[in-house]
C-alpha cells in the first residue's frame, strides 16, 4: 500500500513527488511514510585670548610651559591622574553595573501601573492565540480539532512546529503532526520539513536526519543554507562525519559556509585524530576572513594532546601543531578577542603538558602600573607609537572629520572656522565635551555650575584646556548662569558650535591635533564614529586610542569638591608575549559588554 506526498519548495515553482511506503506506528496514529515512524523513540523533553569673531570666547594665559614625558604624557597632567578612580569606563562589567544602579535609583512603579501592564499583557496574549503543544501524539482527526479551535490561523503546521521546537516536544508529536498534513493537504512543504530537521538535530535523532537528508536530497535540487548547516551540525557528531565534509565542499560552491559548519566539522576531524583535516580547515577558515567561534579554539587546544589507543593525532607532527596553536593565541591578538573561562583553561592545560618546555601557569590580574601581579612582568603601554599615532590620525580626518556624512553634523563654515581656531591655540592638554559634562548632574539648574567646578579642578592643575559647547550655552538661562559661563571662558580655551552641529568631530579633531598627550572628558563611548572607520584594525586601534586618552567623570560634582575621574589604564589589554612568557586576558564574566576589555589575566612563564 502506497502513498504519494507532494514536496514543493518556497523558492521553485516545481513540485515533486514522492512515494514512499506506509507503515503504521500505532493504532491511535494515521498511517504516514517510513521516514516519519521510529523503531525505538524515547520521548525527549529537554531540548586665554579673544576670538570674537567665531565665539566671543577668552582665555587666561601661561599654560605654554608644559613639558611632555617620553610616553607622551603631559608632567601638568600626571596630577590628573591622582584623583582618577581605580576602575576604567572600559572595564568588563561596569555598563551592567551601572545600568543596575540606574534601575535602583529609578521611581518604582506603582501598584496600579503594574496591575494595568499585567492587564494589558493578558490581553495581548489572548489575542495572539499562542499555540500549545500537545503533550501526546495526535491522529489527524484531533490535530484537525486542535487548529478549529485556534481559529484555522494561517501556516498553522509551520507556527505548532516552531512550538514544537520550542517546548522540547519528543519525536513522535511531530511526527504525527506530519501525518495530519499529509493528508490534509497532500504536501509537505520544504519549510515544514526544515523545521522538523531543527528538531531532529536539536534531540540528537541522527538516523531520522539522515532520512530527512535522504528524502529532501531527493525531492529537491538544492539545499538551503538552513539545511545545509543542520545537516552539517548532525553528521559531524556521527560516523558518516566524512559526508559532513563533503556537504561543506557543496556549500562552497554557492556561498561562504559560515564559522560555524567550518567549527563542526573541524571538531569531527579532531575526534577522528585526523589533524590535517582539522588544520587545513582551520587556516581556510582564516583566509576566508572569518572569525573562529571559541568552541573550536577549544576543541583544537583539547584534541591535539588527545592520545587514543597509544596514537595522537595523525600525520602532523607534534611541533607542527604547537606552531599552529601559538598562532591561534597570535590571532587573538591581532584581532583583540578575548577566549572564555573554557577556553583560557584549554590553554593553560596545553602549556602545562608540554614535554619539552616546562611552563608555570597562575591566574592574575594586573596592577595600575601595568605590572602582572604574579610575575612581575611589565606589560605593554596603552599608548600609541608615533607611527600608529599618525595613521589613526590620518584615519580619522578622513573617515570621520571629512567623511561623507560629516556635514550632516555641521557645516563646511563652521568646520573651517574650527580649524583656524585650533591652529591659533598652543597644543591643549584637555578636551572637553562641555554638554556631555554638564549632564552628569540632573538637576538642570546646575549644568553651568557642574561645568565651571571640572574646568576649575582641570585649570588648577596647570592643564591647557579647552572646552567645546553649544551656542545655546551662552544664552542666561536657569540651566546656563551668565556668571558661571564667564568663569569658564576665563579659565579655559571655548568654542561653541551651532546648536543644530554634532559636536564629537570637534572633540576628536582638536585632541588628535593636539597631539598623542592630550586627553579628552566625555561619557560618549563613540561607538558610531569607530564603526565609520575603515576595517577592523583602524577600528582596534581607535579603540586602543581612546581607552588610552578618554576621562569620564564619576560621583557628585559640586563646588569645594574633589573632581574625579574613571582612571586610564597604563596598559594595553590583548594577547602579549616574550621569548619566556605570555599574558592573555580572558572573559571570566557574562557581564562584560563588547566595548568593555577583561580584568583577569593568565600568566604563563617558562622554567629556567
Amino acid at each position: 500500500m502506497g502513498i504519494f506526498f507532494r514536496f514543493t519548495h518556497p523558492n521553485m515553482g516545481s513540485v515533486f513527488l514522492l512515494k514512499v511506503r506506509i507503515c503504521f506506528m500505532s493504532p491511535q496514529l494515521t498511517s504516514t511514510a517510513r521516514f516519519l515512524c521510529t523503531k525505538d523513540i524515547k520521548p525527549n523533553l529537554g531540548g586665554e585670548q579673544v576670538d570674537r569673531n567665531s565665539t566671543g570666547q577668552t582665555r587666561i594665559a601661561n599654560r605654554n610651559n608644559r613639558q611632555v614625558t617620553e610616553n607622551g604624557t603631559s608632567s601638568n597632567s600626571k596630577k590628573l591622574w591622582q584623583n582618577s578612580f581605580p576602575k576604567s569606563v572600559f572595564a568588563a562589567g561596569t555598563a551592567k553595573r551601572t545600568a543596575e544602579l540606574m534601575r535602583q535609583k529609578a521611581p518604582p512603579v506603582s501598584e496600579e501601573e503594574e496591575q494595568q501592564g499585567g492587564e494589558d499583557g493578558c490581553r495581548t496574549a489572548t489575542r495572539t492565540g499562542k499555540l500549545q503543544a500537545p503533550e501526546r501524539p495526535l491522529p489527524p482527526a484531533e490535530w484537525k480539532k486542535l487548529k478549529e479551535s485556534f481559529g484555522n490561523p494561517e501556516r498553522f503546521d509551520i507556527r505548532m512546529m516552531s512550538t514544537l521546537i520550542a517546548s522540547g516536544s519528543e519525536l513522535n508529536i511531530a511526527k504525527s503532526l506530519l501525518s495530519f498534513v499529509a493528508v490534509e493537504v497532500g504536501t509537505l512543504s520544504y519549510e515544514l520539513l526544515l523545521r522538523y530537521l531543527k528538531l531532529c538535530e536539536s534531540g540528537g535523532h541522527d538516523d531520522e536526519v539522515f532520512d530527512v537528508y535522504r528524502i529532501m536530497r531527493g525531492s529537491f535540487p538544492s539545499l538551503d543554507t538552513g539545511a545545509s548547516s543542520l545537516f552539517i551540525k548532525s553528521f559531524s557528531r556521527t560516523a558518516r562525519w566524512k559526508e559532513a565534509i563533503e556537504i561543506l565542499q557543496e556549500v562552497k560552491k554557492v556561498f561562504t559556509p559560515s564559522p560555524r559548519n567550518y567549527g563542526d566539522v573541524i571538531a569531527a576531524s579532531v575526534h577522528h585524530r585526523d589533524a590535517t583535516t582539522a588544520w587545513g580547515l582551520y587556516d581556510e577558515l582564516i583566509e576566508k576572513g572569518l572569525s573562529p567561534h571559541q568552541e573550536t579554539w577549544d576543541v583544537l587546544f583539547t584534541g591535539v594532546k588527545q592520545i587514543e589507543g597509544g596514537k595522537e593525532m595523525a600525520v602532523m607532527s607534534e611541533s607542527e601543531q604547537h606552531e599552529k596553536l601559538l598562532g591561534i593565541l597570535m590571532y587573538m591578538r591581532n584581532n583583540q578577542i578575548y577566549p572564555q573561562q573554557t577556553v583560557v583553561n584549554r590553554i593553560k592545560n596545553w602549556f602545562e603538558s608540554l614535554n619539552d618546555e616546562k611552563w608555570t601557569a597562575d591566574w592574575s590580574s594586573v596592577t595600575p602600573k601595568g605590572l602582572c601581579s604574579r610575575c612581575g612582568s611589565e606589560l605593554e603601554s596603552i599608548q600609541l607609537s608615533a607611527e600608529e599615532y599618525q595613521k589613526l590620525k590620518d584615519r580619522v580626518m578622513a573617515d570621520i572629520i571629512q567623511g561623507q556624512d560629516v556635514f550632516n553634523k555641521t557645516t563646511p563654515e563652521e568646520l573651517e572656522r574650527f580649524k583656524v581656531f585650533v591652529k591659533r591655540k598652543p597644543a591643549f592638554d584637555l578636551v572637553i565635551d562641555g554638554l556631555n559634562v554638564a549632564n552628569t548632574n540632573k538637576d538642570k539648574s546646575k549644568q553651568s555650575e557642574t561645568l565651571l567646578t571640572v574646568v576649575s579642578e582641570l585649570e588648577r592643575q596647570g592643564l591647557n584646556v579647552l572646552v567645546l559647547g553649544r551656542k545655546h550655552m551662552l544664552r542666561p538661562s536657569r540651566s546656563w548662569d551668565r556668571h558661571n559661563m564667564s568663569l569658564i571662558q576665563q579659565k579655559a580655551h571655548c568654542f561653541f558650535t551651532d546648536n543644530i552641529s554634532e559636536d564629537d568631530p570637534f572633540l576628536l579633531y582638536a585632541t588628535l591635533h593636539s597631539g598623542n598627550h592630550c586627553r579628552f572628558v566625555s561619557r560618549d563611548l563613540m561607538r558610531d564614529h569607530k564603526a565609520c572607520l575603515p576595517g577592523g584594525a583602524t577600528r582596534r586601534l581607535f579603540f586602543k586610542w581612546q581607552r588610552g586618552h578618554q576621562l569620564v567623570v564619576v560621583g557628585y560634582v559640586a563646588p569645594g569638591r574633589r573632581v574625579r575621574f574613571q582612571s586610564i589604564p597604563s596598559f594595553d589589554t590583548i594577547v602579549q608575549s616574550t621569548a619566556d612568557s605570555w599574558h592573555i586576558p580572558y572573559d571570566d564574566t557574562e557581564d562584560r559588554s563588547t566595548y568593555e576589555v577583561p580584568q583577569q589575566w593568565l600568566c604563563l612563564t617558562k622554567n629556567k
